[in-house]
């Protein structure tokens, strides 16, 4: 009696484990896979079965196109006014093993890249011509986080500049009236 509760309990756990060893993935996703803690492949679409204890899913992907809107940063122009300036970000990922293993952590780095881009673009323009250019100022952003972002397998498509905030002038305190 006792081997046969033994041998059912046996039996179910390598079914669940079988069971485990099995991944679907899904339209428009993709996974990384490793072996012993080593890049091994990239899945795409469709049924995969991995190698239980030795292989073990790193990370799964969206290939999908995804929108960030990050908060405003402070920018100043070169005729020395200084706004606000928040945009939104249209990226995908194209290579899923890049993303996974590229940088740490991809939003952040898209996040910074794009405040230092912009303050940089912003910088060498002045007030009215900020103003006038948005078109120029998105392109500008694109094609230069684009580049940046190329090594961590992310395509820029587009960026868009949410609002423009002129920050009023504060008085200087040590400055006599």
């Amino acid at each position: 009696m006792g081997g046969i509760i033994v041998l059912l309990v046996v039996i179910v756990l390598v079914l669940w484990i079988l069971a485990s060893c099995i991944r679907i993935v899904p339209q428009a996703y993709a996974v990384v896979l490793e072996r012993l803690g080593a890049y091994k492949a990239t899945w795409g679409t469709g049924i995969h079965f991995k190698v239980p204890f030795i292989e073990r899913v790193a990370r799964r992907v969206n290939l999908k196109e995804q929108v960030v809107d990050f908060p405003p940063q402070p920018v100043i122009t070169k005729d020395n006014v200084t706004m606000q300036i928040d945009t939104v970000v249209f990226f995908q990922i194209t290579d899923p093993k890049l993303y996974a293993y590229g940088v740490e952590n991809p939003i952040m780095a898209i996040e910074n890249l794009s405040a230092t881009t912009l303050r940089n673009i912003i910088g060498d323009m002045e007030l009215d011509e900020t103003l006038t250019s948005r078109e120029v100022i998105n392109t500008r952003m694109r094609a230069s986080l684009d580049e940046a972002t190329d090594p961590w397998g992310i395509k820029v498509n587009r960026v868009e500049l949410k609002n423009i905030i002129l920050r009023p002038r504060s008085r200087m305190p040590w400055r006599n009236r």
